[in-house]
């Protein structure tokens, strides 16, 4: 009996495939392990910022197709009774978009705002301490 095993190994090269390969792995790597305090801090900022603006997106766009139908029934389709019910209860969708939004804005502050304050002020007692270190020199 012959032992048929096949056994292939790659090296990268280059600089240039390392670092492809290493960014490549630190996306499959557990997320703790490659994530800094300040790429934390910028998702955690963002995520606040998004959702807060995405909810009354969302709401104030169906409320607006629905106008729009209204609309459209009336101009068009000559429902003229339908039509402005409809378009009334878009309106009525839409108008409370403003007000959605600063209670998402509020509530993401709320919830994620501990833990961007705690990063932040790690982040900038680390940068206080490299800041006195050269001036030390």
């Amino acid at each position: 009996m012959e032992n048929k095993e096949f056994h292939y190994t790659y090296k990268a090269s280059t600089e240039a495939q390392r670092r492809e390969i290493a960014n490549i792995r630190k996306q499959y790597s557990a997320p703790e392990d490659c994530e800094s305090k300040l790429e934390r801090l910028r998702r955690l900022d963002e995520r606040v910022k998004n959702l807060s603006t995405m909810i009354p997106l969302v709401v104030g766009i169906i409320g607006c197709l629905i106008m729009g139908l209204g609309m459209t029934m009336v101009l068009e389709w000559e429902l003229v009774v339908w039509g402005v019910i409809l378009s009334v209860i878009g309106v009525l969708v839409m108008i409370p978009a403003y007000p959605l939004y600063r209670y998402v804005l509020r509530y993401c502050k709320k919830t994620y705002g501990p833990e961007i304050l705690r990063l932040s002020e790690e982040l900038l007692g680390e940068n206080e301490a490299d800041r006195k270190k050269g001036q030390d020199v």
